[in-house]
């Protein structure tokens, strides 16, 4: 790729990670190496597999082994610095082509660290690397920061009718 662009999947509507996932499908399968971050998520999900069967695909998780309910640990701060950290290594050496932070607006939405941080770090990228954020509740900052911003508005949820995560479909 000659320019990576920056995208933003937010709002309240389930398919966000989906939509990183199937963004991560279509570029290992086009031969582009992927890095898949997510923030403030320690838990087992069923694609955190995908790095075992797809090569060019590294899956790393930031999080603890519970969402973030309330008000974060020392834990969830230190895991999500540590991950930063980690991203911030991976657009300096430039080994990946794609680079998705997964529930990275959940981390800033939570104060885990700064939204002028995070713009900076994607700042320095090197220019050809992709970059997708997912979350809820994406920073205003980070929303006129990047190239491609989509909403995912619910307007209905089989959640509401006491449905729990699915293995394979939402977890």
């Amino acid at each position: 790729m000659e320019k990576g662009y920056v995208h933003v999947y937010t709002g309240g509507g389930k398919g966000k990670t989906t939509a990183a996932l199937g963004l991560a499908l279509r570029a290992v399968c086009a031969g582009k190496k992927v890095y898949f971050a997510q923030f403030v998520k320690g838990m087992d999900y069923s694609e955190l597999r995908a790095g075992e069967l797809l090569q060019n695909l590294t899956i790393c998780q930031y999080g603890r082994d519970c969402f973030i309910i309330n008000n974060p640990t020392d834990e969830d701060k230190r895991k999500a610095i540590e991950g930063l950290e980690e991203i911030k290594k991976i657009l300096r050496e430039g080994n990946y082509d794609v680079l998705i932070l997964d529930e990275i607006n959940i981390a800033l939405y939570y104060k885990l660290f700064d939204v002028q941080e995070v713009i900076d770090v994607l700042k320095q990228r090197k220019e050809y690397i992709e970059v997708i954020l997912t979350g809820r509740n994406a920073p205003e900052e980070l929303v006129e920061f990047a190239d491609l911003v989509t909403e995912m508005k619910e307007i209905k949820h089989y959640y509401g009718k006491g449905v729990q995560a699915r293995i394979g479909i939402e977890k």
